[in-house]
């Protein structure tokens, strides 16, 4: 946490009183109580204290937040591994002391804040406090803030660091994740998620300055200065007015008879799914009653995900059957995920995955580009996923003759590169994680649950029109450039010794520096591993893709076509599995690949995870 030197107005007398023994402890707790003016967590840890709950203060203060995928994410609480008051503000310190080394025009080019409508009465926590309170440390050391009046969803962050022309932005949102987390997202100027070497150049500087600076507290200035700025109106119209650029049937939309659900998950999304409908000339879709206002304790739902599909999309689908609509979306609370279900011919319902619906998403996209570029070269367009997703787009790609590219997981590194291709000159159409995060178009650099709704409105309105549902069309594009059936769950696993012992002995399979050349009775041609920069299917054995170290993944290719991917979770304590059978135009055996399929997910678990099933809990997902 960095040496802070002495504890400010906490009374010594006392504190030595209630000293652990430990003197780093000590001093962690002197600094917490020296330094934290919320009253509830404040007192969390001073009845930790008094109850000599040593081990539970050492969790809480002996250990610091690290940035993760693109920034904090973790339970509300109080201690310096959890996000509160003072951990928001010491971040927030630290990325002021990074901007300010980086840019000289930091301060007039200004900084972006939004947040969700997350919140935790026990830590007097929530998503628009740590929001002023970031806005606070900045106004007070007289940085331009545009600073939301009310809650947004995600993308618009990052949309309106790009309009605005900030140098950065930053969402509190811990996206779908369970009610007692809250989470601070950071963006660059580039309108992406921050990428290494910022994430740990950042965490040096807060390191630096973890004590709050005279003015970091006083969250009143986000109504008193001068220097704050709601851009909620200027943002949300032109956000809006880009949206056209990608609605392509706008007469279709307006006669269509076609009636659509939402449901928002208790979060920020139905007043602006709403206004992205009529931008598109749709009536509104139907909300779902019980989960269109924002409540910070998801009342409805066990989990606020709508990538673990029916069982969390009961109540939309049923007012669905209710009012006759065929299509229900569903937006995560901070709105930049989207779950699509279909009602079928005989009554039941189709969740769609999310690589399903990125192939529904990519056909669209290049299709509509086709018949409105006839005289574009096809040669620079571009669509884009991250390495655990399908590999759909690259089927279509090879058949159509654009460009496919892959990247690391997390919508980070997809946004980086699309910005890149885009200041080479080139035109991204598309681009996808398989957990339902989508980006239509390039106005935001970041998954959009928002736009994604209101473009699988009007496919499903243009496909009604010849007679097809969004699920014969996904069987249309399966038997035109190969069935890609893949299959994605996790293990959830609080051991981190046995997380690593596990990518540890994959290494080491077969004796030192030695990967599986097989999985069973499945042969392994190539193995590529991001944590170490391994490839074996590469001349110089090293990883087109970047190192990761931070993180776990190994992705297995097999001779029978599947490509197999396990990795850690950047936000949870979860082991992925992703698995995918990729097979040639023509072959339409649906049925023999899944089983096929199912066959090597069974052989992967047995094989590579087996031994340490006891550290493991499956879910299916």
């Amino acid at each position: 946490m960095g040496d802070c030197g002495a504890p400010g107005d906490v009374n010594s007398n006392v504190l030595v009183a209630r000293s652990t023994g430990d003197a780093q402890l000590d001093k962690a707790v002197w600094q917490w109580l020296s330094w934290d003016k919320n009253q509830k967590t404040k007192e969390q840890i001073e009845s930790l204290l008094q109850n000599g709950q040593h081990e539970e203060l050492r969790d809480r203060l002996c250990c610091r937040l690290t940035f993760g995928t693109a920034g904090l994410r973790s339970a509300m609480g109080a201690g310096f591994c959890y996000i509160n008051d003072l951990t928001v503000i010491q971040s927030t310190q630290g990325i002021y002391k990074y901007l300010e080394r980086n840019f000289s025009d930091f301060k007039q080019r200004g900084f972006v804040v939004g947040y969700d409508t997350r919140g935790q009465v026990t830590s007097n926590c929530s998503s628009k406090k740590l929001a002023k309170l970031t806005a606070a440390v900045l106004l007070a050391k007289d940085v331009l803030v545009y600073f939301f009046s009310t809650y947004v969803p995600t993308p618009f962050v990052p949309y309106a660091v790009q309009q605005l022309g900030a140098v950065a932005g930053v969402m509190i949102t811990a996206s779908h994740n369970r009610k007692e987390d809250n989470g601070y997202k950071v963006y660059w100027e580039n309108g992406a998620q921050i990428t290494s070497p910022h994430d740990k150049e950042i965490i040096k500087c807060i390191e630096e300055c973890v004590e709050p600076w005279n003015g970091s507290w006083n969250e009143n200035l986000v109504d008193t200065s001068p220097l704050r700025q709601d851009p909620l109106k200027k943002i949300c119209d032109s956000y809006m007015e880009d949206l056209t650029k990608i609605c392509y049937h706008r007469e279709l939309n307006v006669q269509s008879s076609l009636k659509f659900v939402h449901t928002s998950f208790h979060g920020v999304g139905h007043d602006y799914v709403q206004l992205a409908f009529k931008a598109f000339g749709f009536q509104p879709p139907i909300p779902v009653p019980e989960q269109k206002d924002p409540d910070p304790d998801f009342s409805t739902v066990k989990c606020p995900n709508p990538e673990e599909g029916e069982s969390v999309l009961e109540l939309s689908l049923r007012l669905a059957e209710k009012e006759n609509a065929k299509v229900v979306v569903a937006t995560d609370p901070d709105a930049d995920r989207l779950a699509v279900a279909e009602q079928q011919d005989n009554g039941c319902w189709k969740v769609f995955t999310g690589n399903e619906l990125a192939a529904l998403f990519g056909w669209w996209m290049f299709s509509r580009w086709k018949n409105c570029s006839q005289d574009a070269d096809v040669s620079n367009v571009y669509m884009l996923a991250t390495t655990v997703s399908s590999k759909i787009l690259r089927a279509i790609a090879l058949q159509e003759g654009f460009h496919f590219e892959e990247t690391l997981p997390g919508f980070k590194w997809i946004g980086s590169r699309v910005k890149n291709l885009l200041d080479n000159g080139k035109e991204v159409l598309f681009a996808f994680e398989e957990s339902i995060g989508f980006m239509c178009g390039t106005s935001v650099l970041d998954k959009d649950g928002v736009s994604a709704a209101v473009v699988i409105a009007e496919m499903a309105t243009y496909l009604q029109g010849q007679s097809l549902s969004l699920a014969q069309k996904l069987v249309d594009i399966y038997e035109t450039y190969g069935y890609h059936i893949s299959k994605t769950s996790y293990f959830l696993c609080y051991d981190p010794p046995t997380i690593k012992r596990i990518f540890e002995r994959l290494r080491n399979f077969d004796g030192p520096q030695s990967y599986p050349s097989c999985c069973g009775i499945y042969n392994i041609l190539h193995v590529r591993d991001i944590t170490t920069g391994y490839d074996s299917s590469q001349l110089n054995k090293k990883s087109v893709l970047p190192v990761s170290k931070s993180s776990q993944m190994i992705t297995f290719t097999f001779q029978n076509g599947c490509v197999a991917t396990l990795r850690t979770s950047g936000t949870e304590p979860k082991i992925k599995y992703y698995a995918e059978m990729c097979a040639l135009p023509g072959r339409s055996d649906r049925s023999v690949l899944e089983e096929e399929l199912q066959k090597l997910i069974e052989a992967l678990i047995e094989n590579f995870l087996e031994p340490d099933k006891n550290a493991l809990t499956w879910r299916s997902a």
